[in-house]
């Protein structure tokens, strides 16, 4: 039974993975219409055959998703999945193990652990920090905040897990004008607040301004970012890193795509100083090119991270004698995460991250020359991944955006950078190839052109 129903996914699978440079990158409207009729439909009173569902997703399904596993998706910041990681990911999920504790799952605590340890190496971060696994960047913040509410809490003689926020002393948090909003709904989950951050002006590349840091205490939290989600650029951790040494405030880097800049040696320099932090968020389903979901939290205090996701005990479950995951991350029950970023590591090895790195930043190069010798301007120093070109006025360039989706050769999505209404590329994927920039900056420059655009 299995056998048959898994290889037929497989097919399936491969075959879709293999038509993306076919098909176009967005739905067509008849494949959004198909969708309808498998998503309206009543609750079924008797089921169908596994093997009927599968055909149900993939005929109607299949054609109804963005391509975003192609090379030639540059909205948001999204990776495709390298085989390594998704082969691991289907192998994983046929274990379903239950990754809370080592002895509920001993290769997934196993393979997360390495997993980690391997991580701080290649980010060149205190290898004595904890770690935890989570879903998004907006859970890796969330998690290291917590942490960071811990340990300045902690020093006050407040134990915040066990009496909330009630009576607590205060704390303060400072975020620069660019912060993104997966660090601002940490804040909120946190009962810190979305809207209470000090703002701390940026330049004209939304780097925070270190001299402009308000004055610091030991119950400040200050949220620094590592890419841009614009520009690309990072903030200057080095002089942020002196400000909150000083008076013990907690320093937090909201890494989800630009921490992976420290892995490159080409552009280590864009992150200098970011080991200086106290946490840090980032992503894999972003630049390692690992399946949904998949993120990290590291926080130097392991013992403060542990602490702010502690568990009360429960008499039926008995931890191993090693590592329980579940005590470093929000989730109790959770799959195990850690095996998709230890097979994607363990395929590309130091020099293959690197790499990949590497020839994104190089796409994204490629982009910004190709725009600005066809007359248009490019907003930002295209010093990552990010490239920021300006198409006219906000109505103009949510034209073209549609147009482009519409025309389907590539996907790209609109932004306001600066007060000016643009258009945003993303490089983030391993399957993108010198001949998608090609024809992608081919399809931008042809419809941007077009008359009424």
């Amino acid at each position: 039974m299995f056998e048959a129903l898994l290889l037929d996914t497989a097919r399936r699978s491969a075959r879709y993975l293999e038509g993306l440079d076919q098909r176009t990158v967005a739905p067509t409207p008849q494949a959004i219409e198909a969708l309808r009729t498998l998503a309206g439909g009543a609750l079924p009173e008797g089921g169908l055959p596994a093997e009927r569902v599968l055909a149900l997703l993939d005929e109607v399904g299949s054609p109804a998703t963005v391509a975003s596993a192609g090379g030639r998706f540059f909205g948001l910041v999204i990776g495709a999945s390298l085989p390594a990681a998704l082969a691991a990911n289907w192998l994983a999920n046929a274990w379903d193990q239950n990754a809370a504790f080592e002895n509920t799952s001993p290769v997934a605590a196993a393979l997360e652990q390495t997993a980690l340890r391997w991580l701080l190496e290649l980010f060149a971060l205190p290898p004595e920090c904890g770690g935890a696994f989570v879903t998004g960047a907006t859970l890796a913040n969330f998690t290291a905040l917590a942490a960071a509410r811990h340990a300045l809490l902690a020093r006050e003689g407040w134990d915040v897990e066990a009496e909330g926020l009630f009576g607590a002393p205060g704390l303060r948090v400072v975020v620069g004008d660019q912060v993104h909003p997966s660090v601002r709904k940490a804040l909120g989950l946190l009962g810190l607040g979305r809207d209470r951050g000090e703002r701390v002006p940026a330049d004209e590349q939304g780097r925070m301004q270190a001299s402009a840091l308000p004055a610091l205490d030991a119950r400040t939290i200050v949220c620094t970012q590592a890419g841009n989600v614009n520009s690309g650029a990072s903030d200057p951790f080095a002089a942020i890193s002196l400000r909150t040494r000083e008076c013990g405030a907690w320093l937090h880097v909201d890494g989800a795509f630009g921490l992976w800049a420290r892995a490159c040696p080409a552009t280590a320099d864009s992150v200098a100083g970011v080991e200086c932090a106290d946490s840090w968020a980032v992503d894999f389903h972003k630049w390692l090119n690992v399946p949904y979901d998949s993120a990290a939290a590291f926080v130097r205090d392991a013992g403060s991270l542990e602490a702010s996701m502690s568990l009360a005990p429960v008499p039926y479950l008995v931890e191993g004698a090693g590592r329980s995951p579940c005590r470093f991350t929000p989730e109790f029950s959770r799959r195990a995460r850690g095996v998709d970023v230890w097979a994607a590591l363990q395929h590309l090895g130091r020099d293959g991250v690197a790499e990949l790195v590497e020839r994104c930043c190089r796409h994204a190069r490629a982009f910004a020359d190709g725009l600005r010798a066809a007359g248009f301007e490019i907003l930002n120093a295209v010093t990552l991944n990010q490239v920021v070109v300006e198409m006219g006025s906000a109505e103009r360039t949510e034209r073209i955006a549609r147009a482009l989706q519409a025309d389907g050769r590539c996907w790209c999505g609109p932004t306001r950078w600066n007060g000016r209404a643009a258009l945003r590329i993303s490089v983030s994927s391993w399957r993108t190839s010198d001949a998608d920039v090609r024809r992608s900056l081919a399809a931008i420059i042809e419809i941007a052109r077009e008359p009424g655009a």
